[in-house]
């Protein structure tokens, strides 16, 4: 028995926010960011009061609608963000309503960047026990609410967005997910944070205007954690399938900068063909990247049925994972 996989979806908001566009916001230029990270446009919800759930409900519905089942029949949600319409109820319940998936429980995870592959592990291990039979996984971000537009370094980074994926039983054991793994390290949470917000540190006017509601990161030291672990990820779930490397078709990582995304292509010797990359589209919205890249895959034709892929990912906390999966 496996969970596989049987529907993606993807939305992204209509407004595009463009490397010229930053140019006119902080002291920054096009050559500037697009060497240092790749990224030359990102979608955001702008002023189309957008909410994390409407995002995650339009990715959602074409994720079920590929999967030709009903709302009815998904027996759990789960939503990867951190990033929530509002701090209770969970966005997973809101998405919920919003479906009419009245037979499903629904939870929120929050694991930065790694939310969409802890999603897939859990629905994974739902379904593998028997309890569930179809699990709906969703990662979606409006990072634009949460980042310091006066921060050069930083705000020409993130877009926001959402990716789904349905999940079913399969008899199939050689299908679907064939290995996961997802990690943590808390002695790193001073690289990568959001400050205020949260018991410790209170929304205040002051926390405002210094920049505390927005994302810090440290990302010299950010890299070089993010290409070790996500090698190691990548050989673990590789060894733990019992395939070769050059069994794999296509490598989906974690769209966060081109700088890191190249190395460790390099390190794991994935070749230009088997490796996406979209993040000159999109920047890096978190939780969402690895689903959007997905659907982008399969609409090229680079992600097909019968496929093996490798999906690889890290994030603040600091957290990291890994899932090998047959299309």
């Amino acid at each position: 028995m496996s969970a596989k996989i049987i529907g993606i979806g993807a939305y992204t908001p209509a407004k595009v926010l463009t490397n010229a566009d930053f140019e006119t916001m902080v002291d920054t230029s096009d050559d500037w960011i697009t060497s240092r990270t790749g990224i030359k446009r990102r979608h955001i919800v702008g002023d189309s009061g957008e909410a994390a759930s409407d995002l995650a409900i339009a990715a959602a519905r074409d994720a079920i609608a590929q999967s030709n089942i009903s709302p009815e029949e998904i027996d759990l949600i789960l939503i990867g963000t951190v990033t929530p319409d509002m701090k209770t109820p969970s966005t997973a319940v809101i998405v919920q309503k919003a479906l009419g998936a009245k037979n499903a429980a629904a939870m929120d995870i929050n694991a930065a960047c790694v939310g969409f592959l802890y999603g897939l592990t859990t629905a994974k291990a739902f379904i593998e026990s028997g309890m569930y039979k179809t699990v709906l996984v969703v990662g979606v971000e409006v990072l634009t609410s949460i980042t310091n537009y006066q921060d050069r370094t930083t705000c020409v980074l993130f877009g926001d967005g959402a990716g789904a994926a349905v999940l079913r039983r399969d008899d199939n054991a050689n299908t679907g997910i064939l290995s996961a793994y997802i990690a943590a390290d808390g002695s790193h949470t001073e690289l990568l944070y959001v400050r205020a917000g949260g018991s410790r540190q209170k929304v205040t006017v002051e926390n405002m205007n210094n920049g505390a509601t927005g994302i810090y990161m440290n990302g010299s030291e950010i890299y070089k954690f993010a290409v070790r672990n996500m090698e190691d990820a990548a050989k673990r779930v590789i060894a733990d399938a019992g395939v070769s490397p050059e069994d794999i078709d296509l490598v989906i990582p974690h769209q966060a900068n081109i700088r890191i995304i190249d190395s460790l292509a390099k390190r794991l010797h994935v070749p230009d063909e088997k490796l996406f990359v979209n993040i000159q589209e999109y920047g890096n919205t978190s939780s969402a990247s690895i689903g959007i890249a997905m659907v982008e895959a399969q609409q090229q034709g680079k992600m097909k049925k019968g496929d093996l892929v490798l999906l690889l990912s890290f994030g603040g906390g600091l957290v990291w994972g890994a899932i090998l999966f047959r299309m």
